[in-house]
């Protein structure tokens, strides 16, 4: 499943000119081993960009499947622009850190970030994590979509409640007969039950 997976990692501009910071050596080979694991896995690494302002639309534009971060002392600041660019159509995001402040962890879990690793960026672990990470992110969706379903449903039904009651008002009928109509002219129409409801709820209104 590896090699389908398209990720792009959110990581700062690791670029320095100073041979004598060691800082900013450790962390552009720490990204570097990131960027190196994800390759020796198979995984296919499209892009690395910037926690900027530009975030959504380049991912809008790259269509990832899975989000990796990649930060220090500012993994709070790089998921806040990776969630707000992934809030209309969310994707699995997983968080490599070696902040060791995990104060905000159940935040960012909360926010939508399928794992959150604390230097665990050894190549050889790369792997697990992610497909750990893309199963709760697929296993999350279907319960975000089996509930949207439930949800629609019960609106549907109580819509179409509404409509029968209506009906056996207004036409001295019995529950059966009144969805029967209703029944009868979503076959003949083409429509859902709910539709039909809907449109018998409206057109009672301009009349009431």
């Amino acid at each position: 499943m590896q090699t389908q997976l398209r990720i792009i990692v959110v990581a700062p501009d690791l670029v320095t000119e100073d041979p004598e910071d060691e800082h900013a050596l450790a962390l552009i080979e720490r990204s570097k081993t990131l960027r190196i694991g994800l390759l020796e896995n198979g995984y296919n690494l499209i892009a690395t960009l910037p926690a900027d302002v530009f975030l959504a639309d380049r991912i809008s534009q790259l269509q990832p499947d899975l989000i990796i971060v990649d930060a220090e002392s500012d993994a709070r600041d790089a998921l806040e622009h990776v969630v707000m660019a992934t809030r209309d159509e969310r994707r699995a995001i997983v968080l490599f850190t070696d902040d060791e402040d995990t104060s905000h962890v159940n935040e960012a879990v909360a926010a939508g970030v399928s794992a959150y690793i604390v230097s665990g960026l050894a190549p050889s672990r790369i792997k697990p994590i992610l497909d750990v990470a893309m199963a709760r992110f697929e296993h999350e969706q279907r319960l975000r979509t089996e509930l949207t379903q439930a949800q629609q449903a019960l609106v549907s039904r109580n819509v179409v409640d509404q409509a029968k009651a209506l009906i056996m008002k207004r036409q001295n009928i019995t529950e059966p007969e009144a969805y029967a109509k209703i029944r009868k002219i979503a076959m003949n129409k083409g429509l859902k039950l709910a539709e039909v409801a809907q449109h018998i709820l409206d057109i009672s209104e301009l009349w009431a």
